[in-house]
């Protein structure tokens, strides 16, 4: 399939899955209103930047998705395991490490998550170190059996992923390399997190790493912080906060980052203003050669609930509109209107239905549905 962004997509029957994700899958402990400190009981969700990519495509959007991950085989391993197969994600590439009863060698990661509310902030304390996801390094998995003899369409990994360890860096290129050559279409998400990289090297490091890995990217997503911080590219006048008044300033540095990587076919990102925890101005931006900018819709005083996967919601809504075959324009309305949707509800992933999707990007409202 040729849509005007450049991109040729394998058709859907010669392929075993729409969608593949890379990436770690954590359990995420949440508090509900309350503070991480002084809680006495949390919530259990599952996520994770990239995985959460896929769940939303297959449970928004409808699509035959997998993830693949690393888990350490106990308890809390087959918790994952049983959100994810709850998600709707084949399960197969999972790789099994046995456990050692402490998790000395191996182990499965915690992302404890509140919400904030107010002036507020959300506040995340990840409990990662030495997981088996991070530890999964070339020749692990058979990617010529996945996306050759398997067939897979589209293939969606990040920059969280590939800060967990060197190995895990050379795991994405590894991955990005085989995709390319089974013309498979590759999406990452910048997701700069400086704690992250703070210990293997800093700004420098994920610099040196993300852009290596930009080589093989046919689909860059990132919000501003990521462009600059993962990618070097500086903005001008533009805060932490990017409003709509500087769209023409973050256009320009996509220019120079396309003009950089000429593999890019198409750019996408989120642009938020923060009022407070709870009330945020949403909107998207994206470009491709044909197209040039384009921008979805605009909302100003989003109210949030959770704004936690918020990002991965619009990269999956947008990697929705592209495999369905639709114009650059319509894509980033769906990949806004699915992230905007996403923050209304607790938890990383999604509880969003195709039909809201599209019913907001083309306008609609929260009247009541009888």
């Amino acid at each position: 399939m040729n849509t005007e962004n450049t991109l040729t997509i394998r058709p859907a029957a010669e392929c075993r899955y729409d969608v593949v994700s890379l990436g770690e899958v954590m359990l995420r402990l949440d508090p509900g209103e309350g503070r991480i400190r002084t809680a006495r009981s949390f919530r259990a969700w599952e996520g994770g930047g990239e995985y959460n990519v896929a769940r939303g495509l297959r449970r928004a959007f409808g699509l035959r998705a997998a993830i693949v991950t690393a888990l350490a085989d106990n308890e809390i391993g087959r918790l994952v395991e049983d959100f994810i197969l709850t998600g709707g994600l084949d399960t197969q590439f999972i790789s099994w490490v046995p456990y050692d009863g402490i998790g000395r060698e191996a182990r499965n990661g915690l992302n404890f998550t509140e919400r904030g509310f107010g002036v507020r902030g959300a506040v995340g304390v990840s409990d990662r170190g030495h997981t088996a996801a991070s530890q999964l390094a070339p020749g692990d998995v058979d990617w010529d059996h996945l996306f050759g003899d398997l067939g897979v369409r589209w293939l969606h990994t990040g920059g969280i992923f590939a800060a967990l360890s060197d190995t895990a860096a050379e795991t994405v290129i590894e991955a990005v390399t085989a995709a390319k050559r089974h013309g498979t279409v590759v999406s990452y998400d910048l997701n700069y997190r400086p704690s992250l990289w703070k210990s293997i090297g800093g700004l420098a490091k994920a610099q040196e790493v993300n852009r290596e890995i930009a080589k093989s990217i046919d689909v860059m997503i990132g919000n501003e912080e990521d462009f600059t911080a993962s990618l070097g590219f500086e903005i001008e006048g533009v805060d932490e906060n990017l409003s709509a008044l500087e769209v023409d300033n973050f256009a320009a540095m996509i220019e120079k980052a396309a003009a950089a990587f000429p593999n890019f076919a198409v750019i996408g990102t989120t642009m938020r203003t923060v009022h407070s925890a709870s009330t945020n101005d949403w909107g998207a931006i994206a470009w491709s050669r044909d197209t040039g900018v384009v921008q979805a819709t605009h909302r100003e005083r989003l109210e949030i609930m959770d704004r936690v996967g918020g990002g991965d919601s619009f990269a999956s809504g947008l990697i929705y509109g592209l495999l369905d075959g639709q114009p650059l324009s319509t894509a980033v309305e769906y990949g806004a209107a699915h992230g905007a949707l996403a923050m209304t509800t607790p938890g990383d992933t999604t509880m969003v239905t195709k039909a809201e999707v599209l019913k907001l990007a083309a306008g609609g409202g929260a009247r009541v549905d009888r």
